[in-house]
């Protein structure tokens, strides 16, 4: 039997709905067409719509909608989806280019792409009759959505919103998982301005509503707050019931004004009218107690934990299984289990040439497809797939439909050993095993009854060369087991936003017009963050060139599986062959460089090798004169070694409004230059001056391509503000702390001097690990339990101490923050009178980088 054959009976065998093109078409009311060697019988039947080409999964049941946005489109992937096997796309564009390198293809033909997208998602929506909760507001959705999860999974077949698919693209996404076993919906629905949520409603048709926490996050694309709130309350038109905060300031009157007719079933701390009632609120020291009354009935419960987001949170997910009519003890019982959730996976280096991608903060089938897709775009060919599985315990799946899934994603997605831990797992090992061979896989497979059982064994010993999910639910504390498995180096790590990486690429990209070109910056060592982690997810992102300053950096993200074109800005002689090798391309700036090249390629028999050519149009670093313009075109236009790629130069002064007239002057220089070049060749040629900088202040002088360095991290290059987020948070932890008389001093030479009884704290980190001793005696400051401590003494090798008198609470293990979200690197930088750049990228190897995503 097929693969094909044996997917398309699984997927009936769950109740996933399918749906024939012809019948999408009528949904979408838009024409079919299919390419001159595609028939009626060969017509797709869809149960996958997909709008990133590189989450690829099941390629015959696939839908693929050619998105149009600012930051690209998706009908230049069409080509290279078909050659994997997808047939079925919806295009807003002509198809007759697809004829020749699509002869199969299927084609739905709309004007817009994203709203065939919303269309189709509401269409499908619209065939099931279930409670369908919409979760909107400006913190806390994602929370809530998932302790409602938490607390209702085991009775009730929920479909709920992956992670935080909010977007007008992640709600249809989110609905479109509807299936007819289902018997509870949980979406979120986010905005970002006005106009959005009567889009998104459309699509969720909530039947119950909830409104989260109304704070200033997405607040920027509104006019007022109050105008944020009214766009979010259109998700609650047509719902039969809402739950919200009574105590939010004129929620009564803004939901008369927004024509919300639901019943409600609010809550207060405050005793104003509502249905719930909170009359006392206890916190001890590591929970909260909250004791309540409902139409004359008393309850209380108890939540593992004290902040009072989380207190709100748990009141939103009381009110909806009041709704329910669960009772108040059954309640209590369930909240009592409410576990907090680690937003984001973190990506770690572990033992024996491994990596680590955490994500142990929940376990079911959607979330552990979503964690393999990760895993796979990281994969790097040199290393084994592993997948470390705590039981999957979901209602609505038995025994054999559990291991059938379980089977079809290891094979999708490469996974070469697996490792099942809980008692589930053990009792149904041999029906895994079963389901592993039907799947035509032969990987290593062992399951353990539980963590300690796993740890206990010679298995985590034999782990090498891997990269390794750990994937499991809360209860299975698989944070032990990726304590066991991780690389421990220092108690200091840099800790990296890939997220935030995303978004800064994005904010520059959209300075840019959609077919400008964007190198990225990730020389020396990422600027301290890590190069591998970065350029994946660049990669992932579709830019157009990595750019690094060493050949050996080059090289070894080829070895780690990146295949981003990649420019070395300062090619050393002795590196040419690593360069040819690993087919990196090399900036050129010199005759002698170049000669030089060209005499390498010729003994490696290579022609046309592809170079970037450096003019130098006034910073005088590195680079051709202009006067050398005819001598450089002559000895270029007579040889065959290579070919000219690009020609670029350097801003010296776009960050400095003083100086604006040198940077028209060198675009003046320089286009003189690159025109010559240009006009005495028959290829394209590309263009670039702009670095971060001169993106944020100078896009009129984008041309084909642009640099993005420091601005890629968090960092605005000029005093245009980007709204970017910070990259990287070098934390570390108190490893002491001591009760000094104000008669001693402190640190080597005695330069720690006490003008009072103080307590002093020993943080793990020294100028070994990049913090300039000069941030000693009191010139910087580290963050502890949120409060300023500033430094004490000099600064040691290994150890820096702090002054953390003025914060009692302050304790022996308790995080410290050198600098972060919360104390910003440019006041280091500031301080040490250089620039944030130095700082970062001085972060010394031997601090851990971990990589995290929200």
């Amino acid at each position: 039997m097929s693969f094909t054959t044996k997917y398309t009976n699984f997927v009936r065998y769950l109740y996933i709905t399918m749906y024939n093109l012809s019948q999408i078409s009528e949904m979408l009311n838009c024409p079919l067409r299919c390419n001159r060697q595609a028939s009626a019988n060969t017509q797709p039947q869809v149960s996958v719509l997909l709008t990133d080409s590189r989450s690829l999964t099941y390629a015959r049941q696939t839908l693929f909608f050619a998105l149009v946005t600012s930051r690209g489109d998706g009908h230049k992937y069409i080509s290279s989806l078909y050659q994997k096997g997808v047939r079925a796309f919806v295009v807003s564009q002509p198809v007759d280019t697809f004829r020749n390198t699509c002869p199969e293809a299927w084609f739905l033909i709309v004007p817009d792409t994203l709203a065939a997208l919303q269309q189709l998602a509401a269409c499908h929506r619209q065939k099931f009759q279930l409670p369908v909760v919409g979760i909107t507001g400006s913190n806390g959705k994602t929370i809530v959505k998932e302790w409602l999860y938490q607390l209702l999974h085991d009775v009730r077949h929920i479909v709920r919103s992956p992670r935080s698919y909010n977007s007008q693209v992640g709600v249809p996404l989110s609905v479109w998982q509807i299936e007819p076993t289902h018997d509870l919906a949980l979406f979120e629905a986010g905005i970002s301005q006005p106009g959005e949520m009567e889009r998104l409603e459309r699509i969720i048709r909530p039947t119950i509503g909830i409104l989260t926490n109304i704070g200033t996050a997405h607040a920027a694309g509104f006019d007022s707050q109050n105008q944020k709130l009214q766009e979010k309350l259109q998700l609650f038109r047509s719902c039969d019931v809402i739950i919200y905060n009574a105590d939010i300031p004129g929620i009564g009157d803004a939901l008369e004004l927004a024509g919300v007719g639901a019943r409600s079933m609010a809550w207060t701390r405050r005793h104003k009218e509502a249905q719930i009632n909170v009359h006392e609120v206890q916190h001890s020291a590591d929970s909260t107690t909250v004791h309540y009354s409902i139409l004359g009935i008393d309850g209380s419960f108890t939540i593992p934990m004290t902040d009072d987001a989380s207190l709100e949170n748990a009141l939103n997910c009381l009110a909806l299984m009041l709704y329910l009519a669960i009772e108040p003890e059954e309640i209590a019982r369930r909240m009592s289990r409410l576990t907090p959730l680690a937003m984001r996976l973190e990506v770690v280096e572990g033992k024996r040439g491994c990596m680590l991608i955490n994500d142990a903060y929940n376990c079911d089938l959607t979330s552990l497809e979503m964690a393999l897709s990760f895993q796979q775009r990281r994969a790097s060919g040199t290393m084994t797939n592993t997948l470390i599985l705590s039981d999957i315990l979901q209602a609505e799946m038995d025994e054999r439909h559990r291991c059938t899934k379980l089977a079809q994603l290891c094979r999708l997605y490469n996974v070469g050993k697996l490792l099942c831990v809980g008692p589930e797992s053990v009792r149904s090992a041999r029906m895994m095993e079963e389901q592993l061979r039907e799947a035509g896989l032969e990987i290593v497979f062992q399951a353990f009854g539980s963590t300690q059982e796993l740890l206990e064994s010679p298995e985590l010993n034999h782990i090498q060369n891997e990269l390794v999910l750990i994937k499991g639910a809360r209860d299975f504390q698989f944070e032990r087991i990726g304590e066991a498995l991780q690389l421990r180096r220092h108690e200091t790590i840099l800790e990296v936003n890939l997220d935030a990486i995303v978004h800064n690429l994005n904010r520059y990209r959209s300075h840019l017009n959609p077919d400008t070109r964007l190198t990225c910056m990730v020389k020396a060592f990422g600027y301290g963050t890590g190069s591998y982690e970065l350029a994946k997810t660049l990669q992932d992102q579709n830019v157009d060139y990595l750019a690094v300053a060493v050949a050996d950096e080059g090289a070894d993200l080829r070895r780690q599986g990146i295949r981003v074109p990649i420019i070395v800005m300062n090619p050393e002689m002795s590196a040419f062959r690593t360069i040819i090798e690993n087919h990196l391309e090399p900036e050129v700036y010199s005759f002698r460089l170049m000669e030089a090249f060209m005499a390498e390629t010729q003994a490696m028999g290579v022609t046309h090798y592809p170079v970037h050519i450096k003019i130098d149009s006034g910073m005088h670093r590195l680079g051709f004169q202009p006067h050398e313009m005819d001598q450089l075109i002559s000895r270029l236009q007579h040889q065959d070694a290579l070919t000219v790629r690009s020609v670029f130069s350097h801003f010296a002064t776009a960050d400095d409004p003083a100086q604006e007239a040198f940077v028209h002057e060198q675009k003046r220089r320089f286009d003189l230059c690159a025109d010559r070049i240009r006009e005495a060749f028959p290829y394209p040629i590309l263009r670039h001056i702009c670095n971060s900088a001169g993106i944020e202040k100078y896009a009129q002088y984008q041309m084909e391509m642009c640099r993005l360095g420091i601005g890629l991290y968090g960092f605005e290059a000029s005093e245009v503000k980007m709204d970017l987020e910070p990259v990287a948070a070098l934390k570390s932890t108190i490893l002491q702390i001591k009760d000094i008389p104000a008669t001693e001093t402190v640190g080597y030479m005695r330069n720690g001097r006490l003008n009072r009884d103080s307590r002093i704290a020993m943080v793990p980190i020294g100028y070994a690990d990049g913090y300039d001793r000069r941030l000693g005696n009191g010139h910087a400051d580290m963050l502890v339990q949120g409060k300023r401590c500033p430094t004490l003494g000099n600064v040691c090798m290994d150890v820096t101490f702090i002054d953390v008198t003025d914060c009692p609470e302050a304790r022996e293990g308790d995080e410290v923050e050198i600098f972060g979200q919360h104390l910003p690197l440019t006041e280091l930088s500031d301080k040490l009178g250089t620039i944030c750049y130095e700082v970062l990228s001085t972060v010394s190897t031997r601090v851990k980088r971990v990589y995290y995503k929200e």
